[in-house]
């Protein structure tokens, strides 16, 4: 979807429409937005109750769980993500990546600190990989388990029929979610007013449980329970896990929507929903196995699975949507080599489709279901990753209310040491369980940060390589007025990572061929660390004189790179290309390893690898084929 400002999403005139267009964007980050954090009661109460780390069903637990678990969403998603968090927005955009680009874009610091927050950053986008892998494994698992229920006989198909909807659920992903969109609201919609209604009744029968919204029952419940209760952490914070969902999508919705969704349905749902189960295990103990189909009539059974489980495919969707926008977003940023993008929309920007993502992500989810077996194992698995991502935010947020916003000291050290805490504390809890399933995310995480750190320098040295092997353009003009080469008419365009030195491209193009055409242009495409740059400012165009152009496109990390608007923009300023006349030159470089630098010789194997299996640079910038010459470079590293 297009990024738009709050003020797009409500300006001041026309009430009604504000209204209408506010209910719209509400219901529409209802199923984009809340159905990670939507699905948690599947499975958060009974990791407490009845998982690896549970604690007895007593009525003192069961208050202090539930105390535990309604202050966690005040505290996380209330305070920290809709209050303070998501002020830290990038021209509308939010997220881990967003945010790290708001921090080195707008900072002075030095190498050090800025190459810490930058490695934290791409620290915690890497970690969100794992969470794209794990949540669609748990959720649509966790839902399907309910067939258990209503016939215990077919447990044996719980993981078939799970392998088969999480199937086609990524091979429905290139045809895009704008068709299925429209439903994904009205679907979580019911979804919330279900659970909370069978939550409410079952409050009603036993209201003694609305005692546990008293932090004191939380902290005596930490206090008696010392290691053990210090372990169910981990579980309690399953109820939190798609809070980062909320700031990553802010730029879809922006922050009125999801935080009126939010106060009006959501979290009341919720809030409903946990006192429930609470109160059923207060009088039903023996449902701690599965305490949220507990709560459901054995004549709706049936038709609450089949919700179920559509509710946890479409928060499964919103993760793996999020995991295409953050491979894009690293693409563009230069930690990631090129990769396929699609676009599955033609009025939605924001709506792409990575098919390398899409297949790494159907592989290890369906992987992971039948590696764990069941949700409680994977729940195991879950937190570790989110933990550490929100810990992680927390940090970069203190950056950036120190730097950027000159917050008062005192009081923001106060806020972000109680932020700290309560994230340290998750994160211990979820770390504990490191042999039972938490070692997956992280190992995800590291892989896929060292690609991404890996590419990048990789990328610095291969340039630095190039550069050390061309002329600057001055020096190139100057040495063309001692010799002028044999010019043909023509138009050439010349893409350069380097806008201040000529191709290699040009100059062997020249040494071999000895001519040159009489309209040469070096086009050179820059991504800026904001969401997207305005076309007024995209394209910059500059003269050199005896016909050459250069010409600097600017792209934001959320935008796709296009060769024909960068031409029709540069034809505005004096440019004069004819398209369907234009030769582009290309160099292909061919990575040989061997020169003593600081990176280490596997990571220089690694990278020549991400090299080759790179999208070429005619399929990236959609080049028109028949007009495209390739040279080929040979380079050290």
């Amino acid at each position: 979807m297009s990024t738009v400002t709050e003020e797009d999403h409500l300006s001041i005139s026309g009430g009604q429409s504000n209204i209408k267009k506010l209910v719209s964007l509400s219901l529409a980050a209802l199923g984009v937005v809340f159905g990670d954090i939507g699905t948690s009661p599947l499975y958060a109460v009974r990791e407490c109750f009845h998982g690896d780390f549970s604690i007895p069903v007593t009525q003192g637990n069961i208050l202090g769980v539930l105390s535990l678990l309604i202050w966690a969403l005040i505290m996380i998603v209330s305070i920290k993500y809709l209050t303070f968090i998501m002020k830290a927005d990038n021209q509308g955009e939010g997220g881990i990546l967003a945010l790290t680009s708001l921090i080195i874009s707008n900072s002075r610091k030095n190498g050090s600190e800025r190459w810490f927050l930058i490695a934290i950053g791409l620290f915690g986008a890497a970690l969100l990989y794992g969470d794209g892998m794990i949540t669609p494994a748990i959720s649509v698992l966790s839902a399907v388990e309910g067939v258990q229920i209503i016939a215990p006989a077919f447990k044996g198909l719980v993981i078939p029929v799970t392998i088969v909807i999480l199937a086609a659920l990524f091979l429905f992903q290139h045809h895009g979610t704008a068709k299925v969109g429209a439903f994904f609201g009205p679907v979580i919609f019911i979804w919330f007013i279900v659970i909370g209604i069978l939550g409410l009744v079952e409050v009603i029968r036993y209201p003694q449980i609305l005692q546990a919204i008293l932090p004191w029952y939380g902290i005596s419940f930490l206090i008696s329970n010392h290691t053990q209760g210090f372990m169910v952490l981990g579980a309690v914070f399953l109820s939190v896990t798609g809070a980062e969902a909320l700031y990553a999508d802010m730029g879809h919705f922006g922050k009125s929507p999801i935080r009126l969704t939010w106060i009006v349905l959501v979290f009341p749902a919720l809030l409903l929903n946990y006192f429930g189960q609470g109160a059923l295990l207060l009088s039903h103990p023996s449902e701690s196995h599965n305490p949220f189909y507990g709560l459901v009539p054995s004549w709706a059974m049936i038709p609450m699975v089949l919700l179920s489980t559509s509710a946890t495919i479409i928060a499964s969707q919103a993760l793996i949507t999020g995991v295409y926008s953050l491979t894009q977003q690293a693409i563009q940023l230069g930690y990631l080599p090129r990769l396929t993008v699609t676009h599955t929309s033609a009025k939605h920007m924001g709506q792409i489709y990575v098919p390398a993502a899409n297949w790494v992500l159907m592989v290890a989810t369906i992987g992971l279901v039948i590696g764990f077996e069941s949700s409680s194992r994977l729940a195991a698995a879950y937190g570790v990753a989110v933990t550490a991502t929100m810990l992680i935010s927390t940090v970069l947020f203190y950056y950036v209310a120190r730097d950027l916003w000159k917050w008062n000291m005192f009081a923001l050290n106060g806020m972000i040491s109680v932020f700290m805490i309560i994230d340290f504390s998750f994160f211990g809890a979820s770390i504990t369980k490191l042999l039972h399933g938490a070692w997956f995310p992280l190992v995800i995480g590291l892989g896929i940060f060292s690609l991404m750190v890996t590419w990048n320098q990789g990328r610095s040295l291969l340039l630095q390589q190039l550069k050390n092997r061309t002329l600057t353009i001055d020096e190139f003009l100057q040495s063309l007025a001692l010799q002028e080469p044999q010019r043909v008419a023509g138009q050439a365009v010349y893409l350069t990572a380097n806008p201040e030195v000529v191709p290699l491209a040009m100059l062997h193009n020249l040494r071999h061929n000895k001519i040159m055409h009489s309209n040469v242009a070096f086009f050179h495409f820059s991504t800026e660390r904001v969401p997207r740059v305005p076309n007024s400012r995209k394209v910059e165009v500059t003269r050199l004189g005896d016909g050459f152009f250069k010409v600097v496109a600017r792209y934001g990390f959320l935008e796709y790179p296009n060769i024909r608007q960068v031409i029709a923009l540069a034809n505005h300023q004096g440019l004069h290309f004819k398209p369907e006349a234009i030769s582009f030159f290309l160099s292909r470089e061919k990575i040989v390893t061997g020169m003593k630098s600081r990176m280490a010789l596997w990571r220089k194997k690694l990278y020549a690898i991400m090299a080759r299996n790179a999208l070429s640079a005619t399929a990236y910038y959609d080049l028109p084929s028949g007009q495209v010459i390739e040279i080929g470079l040979l380079v050290q590293i």
